[in-house]
């Protein structure tokens, strides 16, 4: 399954979700709700909704000239469940994958004098980020708060990763400027790239051939730290 496959898979999932859950609070939602919590276009969402009218997962019923109302069929919520158990079968794979460039990460940063991994935001594989940092001796902390992350980050033995990856500049020259670390891209580090070999003391970066990669489809010449080369034990 490609990235746009899964996104979209994702997004579907979102919506038929969302209108299961409103059923069992009893309690409206508007095509503008479903549209924002999907993260989709109003256009985009209207269309699915007909599309799983048509299957026979959602009922859609008009309440008045602008509101409808929606319902999930009992082919719905069997959806749901199909779906779910795909996505936790794509998490896990994402899992294994994800795992070697988190701990080669953590353990560079180690390396480099890093004493606490700071997460700011939110994300799916933030139990795997933890457990490396359990495991070398890292302090994690997560936060979804920028303000807090920001302050935990003038620290110079700290290191914070963002799991949206956006405003990373001016964040990122702060803190080096202050002799800490960068900040870095969740994004980034799950693919071994980034701004951490730019670091004063940190390891020389590589040039991994295409058969080493760590994920499907990345380019030859990504640059690793030589962590990933020796491997993580």
């Amino acid at each position: 399954m490609d990235t746009s496959t899964a996104l979209s898979d994702d997004a579907e999932l979102s919506i038929l979700e969302n209108i299961y859950s409103s059923q069992k609070r009893s309690r409206g939602l508007t095509q503008r709700d479903l549209a924002e919590s999907a993260g989709l276009s109003l256009g985009m969402t209207n269309a699915l909704l007909k599309r799983f009218s048509d299957k026979g997962w959602v009922l859609l019923k008009r309440l008045n000239a602008r509101n409808i109302q929606y319902a999930l069929t009992p082919d719905g919520v069997n959806e749901i469940a199909h779906r779910t158990y795909r996505y936790f079968r794509r998490t896990a794979r994402a899992a294994g994958l994800y795992r070697d460039m988190i701990e080669a990460f953590v353990m560079a940063k180690k390396h480099e004098g890093a004493t606490r991994l700071v997460l700011a935001g939110v994300s799916d594989i933030d139990f795997l980020i933890e457990y490396a940092c359990e495991r070398h001796g890292l302090l994690f902390v997560k936060t979804v708060d920028p303000a807090k992350a920001e302050r935990l980050g003038s620290d110079p033995g700290t290191v914070v990763i963002h799991a949206e990856g956006e405003s990373l500049k001016e964040s990122g020259e702060m803190n080096a400027k202050a002799g800490g670390f960068p900040d870095e891209s969740l994004s980034r580090v799950l693919v071994g790239v980034g701004p951490a070999a730019s670091h004063p003391g940190s390891s020389p970066a590589v040039l991994v051939p295409q058969s080493l990669s760590p994920l499907p489809g990345l380019p030859p010449g990504t640059e690793l730290s030589d962590t990933r080369q020796r491997g993580v034990q």
